[in-house]
């Protein structure tokens, strides 16, 4: 994968397929300490202790479709290729926690890509669950709540292409606000 808003998409993709009703994705961006921080947190399935033993090889996955899972091993590679790594813990019937941090600045790490574009995916794919973006960059936050987004919303679905297209609006001006440039 070419950006890290492709491994995060892929990561809450798998938190869906896994029954999770909320995903919450965090990044932290802290230019002064030097390290990217980004969390994908779920209420799902969880994980048997024995397949989190092995989740991250990437001959091991739970799809029936292809015999490899490459999504968390080659997100771990690029948080490792950039002085970082990638833990996972999971409890079953409670959730699982992707943790990836790695070096900002590193000649090797991947860029951020469009979250813009991954959250909204997310979004109208997956009409049915929850989900909570923050980014915090230089101390500075935004958060997008599709919580909140439906209590306004009252019996409108929240993948509606008028909702979608107020959603990207305000991500767009969230993220340009805390000082990201964003396409």
């Amino acid at each position: 994968m070419d950006d890290l808003s492709l491994h995060i998409l892929d990561v809450a993709e798998n938190s869906v397929a896994a029954g999770a009703s909320l995903v919450q994705i965090m990044i932290e961006e802290d230019r002064a300490a030097d390290r990217l921080l980004i969390v994908i947190e779920d209420n799902g399935h969880g994980m048997e202790t024995e397949f989190l033993q092995r989740v991250l090889d990437p001959f091991v996955t739970t799809r029936t479709t292809r015999k490899v899972g490459l999504g968390l091993s080659l997100f771990q590679q690029s948080a490792q290729e950039a002085e970082g790594d990638l833990i996972i813990t999971s409890i079953r019937n409670q959730g699982t926690r992707v943790r990836v941090v790695m070096k900002h600045s590193h000649i090797d790490r991947k860029p951020m890509g469009n979250m813009v574009d991954t959250i909204l995916t997310l979004v109208e794919g997956n009409p049915q669950t929850d989900f909570v973006y923050s980014h915090i960059y230089d101390g500075k936050k935004y958060t997008l709540d599709t919580r909140e987004v439906r209590a306004i919303l009252e019996e409108v679905p929240i993948n509606h292409p008028q909702v979608t297209a107020l959603i990207r609006e305000n991500l767009l001006e969230g993220l340009k606000e805390i000082g990201l440039r964003v396409r």
